[in-house]
């Protein structure tokens, strides 16, 4: 067997970038979206590992029942050392409650060390960034109460909500272009920004183009982890490329 050369090494090692941060995702079980998305819209040098856990759709069930399958799946990213672990599904961390979702952190943080941040308290994050306090819902899910619940009890207003009532599996088919005419058939003019809550979805191929249509900000559940974990991580991951896609939440980096 022919030993390769310096040269070949150097070219076979340049094919994919070293990451210079990394996040770790604890995602249901029943998300095919989040993984490509975050692949195809995060920045260079910054690299998402994945581990699934049975806690939506079919499988959400109160917290203490699914704590040790969290734990389980937050041990298994923290092998690769990520600077951040996300538990990434906003229905089951707003579900919880503040309180609850407060304690999935700890379940994460006692479990490995690492940082831990939860799509739910992202996407408040972001929607302060933006100064939004009266919001549209849109999301897939069969009920929207319980995201109505949790961003009331967390100073946010939603003026108007439609949930699709779409099964776990069916999400992923509703299109861009399908979330677009909702956000321009719902709006209100008491709605200062529009909430796209799911991590399952094609809602963040939309946002740019909602924002452009309806003069708004937009907020996406994928789109505010991926900004709330550069944000933290933007030293190691400088410079940045511009990223329009993604909205007006991606200027503001430094909020």
């Amino acid at each position: 067997m022919a030993a390769v050369t310096t040269v070949e090494r150097q070219q076979v090692e340049s094919t994919l970038p070293a990451a210079r941060a990394r996040i770790g995702m604890i995602i249901p079980s029943v998300n095919s979206m989040t993984e490509p998305q975050f692949n195809h819209f995060a920045p260079p040098g910054l690299g998402v590992n994945v581990a699934r856990a049975r806690v939506a759709g079919e499988w959400k069930r109160p917290l203490p029942v699914m704590a040790e399958e969290i734990a389980t799946s937050a041990k298994l990213l923290a092998d690769v050392a990520p600077d951040l672990i996300v538990f990434h599904c906003t229905d089951t961390s707003m579900t919880q409650g503040p309180h609850g979702e407060g304690r999935i952190l700890e379940i994460i943080n006692e479990a490995t060390g690492i940082e831990a941040l939860a799509t739910s308290r992202l996407v408040l994050e972001a929607s302060r960034a933006l100064g939004l306090r009266r919001l549209l819902l849109l999301s897939p899910y069969k009920s929207n109460q319980a995201v109505i619940d949790y961003l009331s009890a967390t100073g946010f207003a939603v003026v108007h909500d439609v949930a699709l009532g779409l099964k776990s599996l069916e999400f992923a088919a509703v299109t861009p272009r399908e979330w677009v005419e909702l956000a321009r058939k719902h709006d209100r003019a008491d709605a200062d920004g529009i909430f796209l809550s799911c991590t399952n979805t094609t809602q963040i191929e939309a946002i740019a183009e909602i924002e452009d249509a309806l003069s708004k900000p937009v907020v996406n559940s994928n789109q505010a982890v991926l900004w709330g974990c550069v944000k933290r991580l933007k030293s190691a991951l400088a410079p940045l490329p511009p990223m329009p896609r993604l909205g007006r939440l991606m200027r503001h980096l430094d909020a």
